[in-house]
Parts: structure tokens; C-alpha cells; sequence
């Protein structure tokens, strides 16, 4: 190319008019939108990764003002959850290490991937009954009863949980929590509650061995042991059962305490009564010998350090359904009270929360568990409470918290060696206690609004659980949700509607049965919510006992109380879709019409809902003149039609 060429196809610029130094190059519109589409896509990138790897969008602009409310809550939560932890890991029928474990591992992960920053995750009282009566179900099948069983069979089941949990999150099922009717979920927890407590005053009074001697083992019902513990209290371990009695008031009275003086002393809120109970006991245990006066201690614990990875392969004969069976109740119930926890804290700070955010971290961080000999761990509403009162602003509350129970897994273990197992059995019946403290206030609440479906509920639930036993209990409570959810979804939200007056307004006559009327021949059935293949089956029966009787609550076997119909008119604004099984439906039901000689009409139709009508030959079938903008413009097409005025 020519100098002169050059010099036309160069731009002239004065660089003492431009604020770069160096040489300036033109950019072409093209080079613009690539730089402006790269940097699009890089915020784009970082926006995601902030909402799928919350860490991300609070680590940056942490300070150390909010790392010493963390470092202050987190301290307070830790005296908690450390004996917590070891009275878990006893109700789980494992070696009292892993309920270390199971705080360290899922918490680590939850700081990373958790929504909420008050949430505290651990092991929790119900859940580890679960896997507790799990665990000794499948040592009966298996014939084997030694800790490495347990800790594998643990580790399946919170395998099962992260995957379960996972799963239902990547694929946006976060209404899960819906499932689970409150009347059941109360009775199922209230009856697990009292197994618990009757199940640890066996450990409390020293009875464990002699009752399983005497017949009355794990596989016995909560009343049998219930019954063996009364008949038999004269064989008690004196010493054993004054430690732990007094142990079991000591927290009593501490709850007691923090409770009356709550608003007038909000400090007392963190005293860690259970630790100092535990420290208590602890110390009497050492002074005075009482392991050589037959109380049993913890001893000395095997494990400790930094989890080792462990793949939780089940052993040939073991029932793996069971344990499968187990996990979807524990993830159920887990994420139910983890989500609660969320979502009231989410509101108290205006942060958003995520559902199904919330699933693929508790999943992740159970599914990293299992290859670390832990069990199952979800969010509490007790410690996440102190942990927000102590001043917790972040999930690195969270983080700290880890380190602390690791420095205590890898250093401080020892001085657990005289705490009584006793004690550890009282520290669990408070905790079981907790579970009954909502029950008086949901029972009055329904017997004030005369719900007794749902007391009938609650209360086969907890008989069920306490008579027969955990897993029928909880296979009544998952199966009558199904069936109670079956049963909702299927039923078909329809209803007559009645003209108020002499107006042109329409309401259902079920609701306003003083003021709506039924317009003579005609039927006006609103169809209020979308139909499809689920909630059709029961539409033809319904019509049928509407048209007779004009409301559902009407016995089927009693006379028909209105006129016969000549013309039918379906509102169907609120029916906002409807697929291939309920369009079919709804043909028959016009077809069953015209052979007898009843009109059909259609109002309000949507736009959506019309394409299919025609698709499906609803629309040739009804007929296009029968098809109106409102209600009364149909009554008026049907009263000109009757009086054979303006009809062609």
C-alpha cells in the first residue's frame, strides 16, 4: 500500500487533546460491542456465582467490626453444640466422636454454600433418634452389633439424605415443605419426643442392660419399656439415677430461669447451662469416684483430629431400602425446620432466601458428611436463636464455630473422660423436651377453630409412634400426607353461582346463600383453578351431584332438591390452563349434555385455553355462538333464544 494510501486510511490525532499517553487507536463499533458483550458477560458470571456460591457475595466486604459479633456468637454457640454433640451421638447408637464430626463437616460446607447467616447446622434431637432406631433395626438384620456397622450404616443413610436433598433442589422442589401436614408433623414429633425421653431414662436410671436380659430391647414399643421402667424401679442404679435426675432438674431449672428473666436480663440468654452441667458433673464424676461406684462414664473416646474419609458401602445382608426409607423422612423433616429457621431470619434482616438454595446446600454439605463418618445434620431453631442474640451477622459465624469444635476434637476430648453417660441421657431428655413445647398451643389453637381432622390426625400419629413404634409412625405420617395431598389436588374447586338481585353480578350461592339466587333452567358452575389430568376425575360426579343437589355437602342419597336444568354455563376465568386429559373430560361432559338436550356455553374463555378448545374439537362441538364475554350477556342470548327473538 501506497504512502499516500497510508496516510488517508490513518486517523490524525492530536495526542495533547487526549488523557491516554502512547499511541491511540480507533475502535470500530464492532470491537465496542465485543468489549461491552465480554464485560456483560463477565458481571453476569460474577452475579451468578454470588447467588450460587453465597460466600462470594459476603466475603469481599467483610470487616473486622462484623468478625467480633461472628467470633462472640460463634463462641456461645460452640458451648451448646459440644455436649450436644456427644449426647447426640449416644441417641444415634454411635461412638460419641461422630456428633463432633457431624457439626464440623456440614458446617464447613454451609458457610460456603448456605443462604442464611444465623442458621446453625448440626445434629439435631429427632433426627438422630431416627437414625438411631435405624442403625438397630439393620444390626438385627445384620447380626452385628460392633461400631464400624453403625458408623457405615450412619453413613449410608446421610448419604441418602445429601442426595435426596440435592436432588429435590437442583430440580426446584423447594415447596417440599409443604408436603408434611402440620397436624401430622406435630403428632410425629411429640410422640418421638416422649420415645426419647422414655427411651433415655433406661440409660438414666441404669436399667438398659437388665431390661434387654429380661426381654424388653430396642424392637419393644416406647409403652412396654414404659411399663418395665415402672414395675422395675425398685431395681434402679441409686447413684445413677440421683446424677442423672439432678443433672435433668439442673437444666430444668437453668431453662426455667432464662426464660423468667429473659426481657428483664437478656444476658442470661447465653448462659450455656448444658455446658455447665456437663463441666459440673463432670468434676463431682472425678472428685468422688463414682465410676467405681458403678455410674457409667464417657471414658475414653476413640477418634478425634480432622474426620478421616471413610465410603459408606453398606455390608452384603444389609437392608438398604430401610435405610432409604429413613432418609426421606430425615430429609423432610430436617429441611422443613431448616427452612422455617431461614426464612424467619431472612425476614428479620431483609436479606433474600432460597428454597431450593437452601437444598443444595444442606444436601451438599450431608452428601460431604457421609464420607466423613457423620450422620445427618440440619438447622436448629434453638441454637440458630442464640447464635443471632450473641450477635452472629454472617455465615463465617458458622465457620468459626467448626474451628473451635475442631480445636476441642483435636485437644480437649480428654477432660470428657468422667463426664457420666447418665448425664448425657438427661442432656437429651431436655432436649426432647423442647420438641413437646409447642404442642399445648397448636392443640388449642385447632380445638379454638374446631379443626378435629386435624386432631384425629395428630393424634393417630402419636399413637401409632408411641404404641407400635418409629417406623410405623413415621410410615403412617409420610403415607397420610401423600394421601391427604392426593386427595386435595384431585378434588376439583368447582362451585354454582347465584345472581344477587336484580343485578348482573354472579356469587357462589354456597357463600352467599341469602343473597344469590339460582336462575331458573340454568346451571352456572365455576370452575375456579386450572384442570388437568390430576383433578378431572371427579369433575362428571361433581356436576352431576351439583346439578341435583346445588351443594357438595348434600348426602348423594337424598332426593334431588332442584328443577331440571336446560342450560349449562361454565365460568372459566379462573381457569387458567388445562392440558390434553381435561380437555378430553370436558368433551365427554359436553356430549353427555347434548343427549339430553342441554345447552352448554363458555365464558371467559383465554386465549390459551381457546387454541386448545379448538385443537381438542371443543370449540365445533360447543359451538362458536355459545362462547361469551360475561355471564349475562349468555343469560341474555338464552332468554332471546327462548322467546325466539333476534335468533337466526
Amino acid at each position: 500500500m501506497s504512502d499516500s494510501l497510508r496516510t488517508l486510511s490513518t486517523p490524525v490525532v492530536d495526542f495533547e487533546d487526549t488523557d491516554e499517553e502512547g499511541p491511540y487507536t480507533e475502535e470500530t463499533p464492532l470491537t465496542t460491542a465485543s468489549r461491552a458483550n465480554n464485560k456483560g458477560d463477565w458481571i453476569t458470571f460474577k452475579n451468578r456465582l454470588k447467588y450460587y456460591v453465597p460466600v462470594f457475595s459476603w466475603l469481599p466486604s467483610y470487616s473486622f467490626q462484623t468478625f467480633w459479633g461472628d467470633f462472640v456468637a460463634s463462641l456461645t454457640v460452640t458451648t451448646i453444640l459440644l455436649p450436644s454433640g456427644l449426647s447426640y451421638s449416644v441417641l444415634a447408637k454411635l461412638p460419641a466422636v461422630h456428633g463432633l464430626y457431624s457439626i464440623v463437616i456440614p458446617g464447613i460446607v454451609y458457610a460456603f454454600l448456605g443462604t442464611s447467616r444465623q442458621l446453625v447446622i448440626g445434629p439435631e434431637a429427632l433426627v438422630s433418634m431416627l437414625v438411631g432406631s435405624s442403625i438397630v433395626q439393620q444390626q438385627k438384620y445384620l447380626e452385628q452389633s460392633d461400631p464400624e456397622t453403625a458408623i457405615l450404616i450412619a453413613g449410608l443413610i446421610t448419604f441418602f439424605v445429601g442426595i435426596l436433598t440435592l436432588i429435590i433442589g437442583i430440580f426446584r422442589l423447594g415447596f417440599i415443605d409443604s408436603v408434611l401436614s402440620r397436624a401430622l408433623l406435630r403428632g410425629f414429633i411429640s410422640a418421638v419426643a416422649i420415645v426419647i425421653i422414655i427411651e433415655q431414662f433406661l440409660t438414666m436410671t441404669l436399667l438398659t442392660e437388665q431390661s434387654i436380659r429380661d426381654g424388653v430391647g430396642h424392637a419393644s414399643s416406647t409403652v412396654e419399656k414404659f411399663v418395665y421402667i415402672v414395675t422395675h424401679f425398685g431395681d434402679v442404679h441409686q447413684l445413677t439415677t440421683i446424677v442423672s435426675f439432678s443433672s435433668f432438674a439442673f437444666l430444668l431449672m437453668g431453662g426455667f430461669l432464662k426464660a423468667k428473666y429473659a426481657k428483664r436480663y437478656p444476658w442470661t440468654q447465653f448462659v450455656p447451662e448444658i455446658l455447665i452441667c456437663a463441666i459440673i458433673f463432670t468434676i463431682l464424676c472425678a472428685i468422688f469416684k463414682w465410676n467405681e461406684d458403678g455410674v457409667a462414664i464417657l471414658g475414653h473416646i476413640q477418634g478425634g483430629g480432622f474426620p478421616s474419609f471413610q465410603i459408606p458401602a453398606p455390608p452384603s445382608k444389609m437392608h438398604v431400602l430401610d435405610c432409604f426409607q429413613t432418609a426421606v423422612l430425615i430429609s423432610v423433616v430436617g429441611f422443613v425446620e431448616s427452612i422455617v429457621v431461614t426464612k424467619t431470619y431472612g425476614t428479620k434482616y431483609n436479606y433474600s432466601v432460597s428454597a431450593n438454595r437452601e437444598l443444595v446446600a444442606l444436601g451438599t454439605a450431608n452428601l460431604v458428611c457421609a464420607f466423613f463418618q457423620g450422620f445427618p445434620a440440619y438447622g436448629g431453631m434453638a441454637r440458630s436463636s442464640i447464635n443471632d442474640r450473641a450477635g452472629a451477622k454472617t455465615q463465617f459465624s458458622g465457620l468459626i464455630t467448626c474451628i473451635f469444635v475442631l480445636i476441642c476434637l483435636f485437644f480437649l476430648l480428654p477432660l470428657f473422660y468422667f463426664l457420666p453417660k447418665s448425664v448425657l441421657a438427661a442432656i437429651i431428655s431436655f432436649a426432647a423436651l423442647i420438641l413437646l413445647h409447642e404442642l399445648p398451643e397448636d392443640l388449642h389453637f385447632m380445638y379454638k377453630i374446631r379443626a378435629w381432622n386435624d386432631f384425629a390426625l395428630l393424634f393417630l400419629t402419636f399413637f401409632i409412634t408411641i404404641f407400635v413404634s418409629i417406623e410405623y409412625g413415621t410410615l403412617i405420617a409420610v403415607a397420610l400426607s401423600l394421601v391427604l395431598v392426593v386427595k386435595h389436588t384431585t378434588y376439583p374447586r368447582i362451585s354454582i353461582l347465584g345472581r344477587i338481585g336484580n343485578t348482573n353480578k354472579f356469587k357462589p350461592i354456597k357463600d352467599f346463600p341469602d343473597s344469590a339466587e339460582h336462575v331458573e333452567g340454568v346451571l352456572v358452575v365455576k370452575i375456579s383453578e386450572p384442570l388437568y389430568f390430576a383433578n378431572t376425575g371427579q369433575l362428571k360426579d361433581r356436576l352431576r351431584r351439583l346439578e341435583a343437589f346445588g351443594d357438595m355437602s348434600v348426602h348423594p342419597s337424598e332426593e334431588a332438591r332442584l328443577s331440571p336444568i336446560e342450560n349449562v354455563i361454565f365460568d372459566i376465568e379462573t381457569m387458567e390452563d388445562l392440558d390434553a386429559s381435561a380437555a378430553q373430560i370436558l368433551l365427554e361432559i359436553v356430549e353427555a349434555y347434548h343427549n339430553r338436550d342441554v345447552t352448554v356455553y363458555f365464558v371467559k374463555i383465554r386465549d390459551n385455553q381457546k387454541l386448545l378448545f379448538v385443537r381438542s374439537g371443543l370449540w365445533d362441538k360447543v359451538g362458536e355462538e355459545h362462547f361469551f364475554g360475561q355471564i349475562s350477556d349468555a343469560l341474555e342470548y338464552i332468554n332471546m333464544k327462548t322467546l325466539g327473538i333476534g335468533i337466526e
